[in-house]
């Protein structure tokens, strides 16, 4: 029977859930100056989007630990498509309905994000439950449409306000809101298998007291954090070491690290069969580390922008590769794991950036500091990969 399930279908909707994922993380921080022109909204409030958007994202991967699994995978998954739609369409609406601008745009951040904290949820253990072989590869490649995601909405917002003036920002908004809204059709129609069968699947209880899923927290901590810490503050850094304008700052920057990061997945998903994952994850580690070392400690400003650029070639499976070590190490974790998974993902790239940015401050605006500082998480990852690889006995 499930041979004849068409799971090509349900790969394809988990594929545009990323890129809709995508464009609820990326699209809104490119508009925020344009909110500032047109409702008058200060820069400093301005910061309350991004801390919306992440803290909904935490909220709610803890509450999908608890109401995934009974409400199901198919009508979550449904709505966080909806979600996403809904908020960025009222984002074109509600900034001019009330009263506050600020509160017509929080509000429609936060539904969006609820969307996207589904997505991040829901995704990779819908996929996982599908009787693909290859699940480590399939698993990054899944995760490289986030980075083609965001590559897009970079690029097709840039080009749409180039071409049509940023004037005209609500009818792109529209287009990007057409995405998740179509997607919902197609999760209304895919087959969607269970992860774990009822009664195998691990209790939120049983599953702390296993040491091997505390570990895969901590490997998934690194992870975000290695990540977030680079690409948060690709721009900035690019700006200040190449002196360029932002628009040429964002394209070299965040764009360049995505369109890495994107290659690596779809690589390792392509010669997956071929490759052990641990070693490749630990060599991704080493490659990190230097990354971040010649982006901080490079006196040529070409060299600091390499360093920045092939930082996502280093950190892209790191996400994608600890999931994969998850379901292997921990098979009846169930919705609950890949809950806490995310959760730790999103944890470490708030802490990341943060670390960053606060390192850079207190020694004088100094980002090259900054991202030396960070260079821990990539080591911490490195040497959680080892001990791990040691502890599996040399196998992956």
């Amino acid at each position: 029977m499930s041979g004849q399930k068409n799971y090509k279908k349900t790969l394809t909707a988990c594929y545009l859930g990323f890129v809709t994922q995508a464009i609820s993380a990326n699209f809104t921080p490119l508009l925020f100056l344009t909110f500032k022109g047109s409702y008058g909204v200060h820069l400093e409030k301005l910061a309350l989007i991004p801390l919306s958007f992440y803290l909904t994202q935490l909220l709610v991967d803890v509450a999908a630990a608890k109401f995934a699994d009974k409400i199901g995978y198919r009508l979550c998954v449904i709505g966080s498509q909806i979600l996403s739609s809904a908020g960025l369409l009222s984002l074109t609406i509600l900034p001019d309905l009330l009263l506050e601008p600020l509160t017509g745009i929080l509000i429609a951040v936060i539904l969006y994000a609820i969307g996207s904290g589904l997505i991040e949820v829901l995704l990779s253990p819908i996929v996982e439950a599908c009787p693909f072989e290859n699940k480590d590869g399939i698993m990054s490649l899944l995760h490289s449409f986030y980075c083609w995601g965001a590559v897009s909405v970079i690029l097709g917002s840039t080009l749409f306000f180039a071409v049509f003036g940023i004037e005209h920002w609500k009818i792109m908004t529209m287009l990007w809101a057409l995405i998740p809204l179509y997607n919902a059709i197609n999760f209304i129609s895919c087959p969607i298998e269970k992860l774990v069968e009822d009664g195998k699947r691990m209790s939120i209880r049983q599953l702390l007291r296993v040491p091997m899923f505390w570990m895969m927290i901590f490997l998934m901590i690194c992870a975000g954090s290695s990540e977030a810490a680079m690409c948060q503050w690709a721009s900035a850094f690019t700006e200040s070491a190449l002196k360029v304008s932002k628009l040429i700052g964002d394209l070299a920057g965040p764009c360049l690290f995505a369109v890495f990061m994107g290659i690596a997945r779809m690589l390792y998903g392509k010669l997956s069969e071929r490759l052990n994952l641990i070693k490749t994850m630990l060599l991704c580690g080493f490659l990190a580390v230097v990354c971040y070392l010649l982006a901080s400690l490079a006196s040529w400003a070409v060299l600091g922008l390499t360093g920045c650029a092939l930082c996502g070639l280093a950190v892209g499976i790191m996400w994608p590769g600890t999931i994969s070590l998850s379901s292997r190490k921990c098979p009846a974790g169930g919705t609950a794991m890949f809950a806490f998974l995310a959760l730790a993902g999103d944890l470490g790239a708030t802490a990341g950036p943060t670390i960053v940015g606060k390192v850079a401050e207190v020694t004088g605006e100094n980002l090259k500091n900054g991202l030396l500082a960070a260079t821990i998480f990539p080591i911490c990852m490195t040497l959680g990969l080892f001990l791990l690889y040691r502890h599996s006995g040399k196998k992956s």
